[in-house]
């Protein structure tokens, strides 16, 4: 990473239900998990959704310099329903936290990735369905952290 873009990023994984969130450190090396929140689908239209709010929050604590958001593409590499939904909410999360920016990355297999470690080091059943989101939020994270350490080399 240039000096330029040293920074906290909060890498978010927008789910139906809930949204997990990560965090890298200042250096864009490691991703770690925050938060897990609960989507606020209530909000009037013209009405900043709780969990927005919350991510604005976030943002605001950690001195954010970038939001990524997983886009989850298709295997075939198509946009779906899920895909459309997240862009919609990627869209409107760009409007609360202006002028920090929101990225989309590819989270093809995050969340199936993250329940295959969790599983591995022996979270199951409610305990997993509890951290599955931040750990996804990590795994989408931790991939763009790596993939532009991997572009500036």
């Amino acid at each position: 990473m240039t000096e330029s873009s040293r920074g906290v990023r909060l890498g978010v994984d927008v789910g139906q239900v809930r949204v997990g969130v990560a965090r890298s450190d200042p250096h864009g090396v490691l991703a770690t998990p925050l938060v897990t929140l609960a989507r606020d689908l209530t909000a009037e239209p013209d009405a900043v959704p709780a969990d927005m709010a919350e991510l604005a929050a976030l943002v605001a604590e950690h001195e954010a310099v970038e939001v990524v958001v997983g886009l989850p593409v298709n295997l075939a590499g198509q946009h779906g329903p899920a895909a459309r939904n997240v862009k919609a909410y990627a869209d409107r999360l760009a409007g609360v936290i202006a002028p920090v920016p929101v990225t989309l990355t590819d989270e093809r297999m995050s969340t199936v990735v993250a329940s295959r470690r969790l599983a591995e080091r022996g979270v199951r059943g409610k305990r997993q369905r509890a951290v599955v989101d931040q750990a996804a939020a990590v795994e989408i994270l931790q991939s763009w952290l790596d993939a532009q350490r991997r572009r500036t080399r």
